[in-house]
């Protein structure tokens, strides 16, 4: 034999042109490839809009706790705040008000309200849910947290929130 090494450099010479041309393969971008693109060009803190109301600017118009009730303040951020309605610890209702500058969208749905609280336009939203729009840019939305706080509960709720406060607010 004259090259006795020969099968072994052949076997490594074959390995590696076989992982070469297997590196240098390109894979058409899968559709997670492209949604990362697009995301990865955004410009972060896109969801709330530059001109949304501060948070905490809306705490002043949620209804006052009475009639043993208790208002406990769980979240505020810049368009968004929120309340618990709470009676002897227990959860009844999720109080929120929103600025619809960030969502468009939740504005819209009001077009078609036929119902109205306070002079504002008004839906049900599920079974669970009653929202208001206020000077066609806020949202006040009441969610029920139990059973026992009903549609006409969350209406009740809804009236005591001061709106011409924060219609002004723009």
């Amino acid at each position: 034999m004259i090259f006795p090494n020969a099968r072994r450099v052949l076997a490594a010479f074959l390995l590696s042109i076989l992982l070469f041309v297997t590196a240098c393969q390109t894979q058409a971008p899968s559709r997670f490839d492209e949604v990362q693109a697009i995301s990865s060009q955004q410009k972060s803190g896109q969801a709330v809009a530059k001109d949304a109301t501060q948070g905490g600017s809306f705490n002043q118009f949620f209804p006052k706790a009475s009639r043993g009730y208790e208002r406990v303040y769980t979240q505020e951020k810049k368009g968004f705040a929120e309340a618990k309605l709470k009676k002897d610890g227990k959860d009844l209702a999720l109080m929120a008000i929103s600025d619809t500058r960030s969502l468009p969208t939740a504005a819209a749905k009001f077009k078609n309200a036929t119902k109205q609280i306070a002079g504002y336009p008004a839906l049900e939203i599920g079974n669970t849910q009653t929202a208001v729009l206020v000077a066609d840019r806020y949202q006040v939305k009441v969610i029920s947290r139990d059973a026992s706080f009903t549609a006409s509960d969350r209406e009740a709720l809804l009236k005591e929130f001061d709106y011409q406060g924060l219609a002004k607010l723009q």
